[in-house]
């Protein structure tokens, strides 16, 4: 059974850090592309960061760039998202997203999801 584990979330004032994990288990976790989305009350999901199976291609949304920094650990079978200067309208729950072999950008070609964790930005 594959399980995506997403830990880290959390209040923070603007301007702060925070550090999203998502632990994989039950898939190959090297073969698949792995990133992270949300979805504000009222808004659809949106791609935010990506991360090849290789460790070495990242993609990211134009609101979190310069800001927002995914990476992985295929050791831990784990993926990151360290997000600095954290805005207001940065607050939703974010989601880990993983598809097998390439990297996911979109709601429609993701094979899992995780359960989600709330990120609030206080102003």
């Amino acid at each position: 059974q594959v399980q995506l584990v997403e830990s880290g979330g959390g209040l923070v004032q603007a301007g702060g850090s925070l550090r999203l994990s998502c632990a994989a288990s039950g898939l190959p976790f090297s073969r698949y592309g792995m990133g992270w989305f949300r979805q504000a009350p009222g808004k659809e999901r949106e791609f935010v960061a990506a991360i090849s199976r290789s460790v070495g291609s990242t993609y990211y949304a134009d609101s979190v760039k310069g800001r927002f920094t995914i990476s992985r650990d295929n050791a831990k079978n784990t993926v990151y998202l360290q997000m600095n200067s954290l805005k207001p309208e940065d607050t939703a729950v974010y989601y880990c997203a993983a598809r097998y072999m390439i990297v996911v950008t979109t709601t429609e070609t993701t094979d899992y999801w995780g359960q989600g964790t709330q990120v609030t930005v206080s102003s």
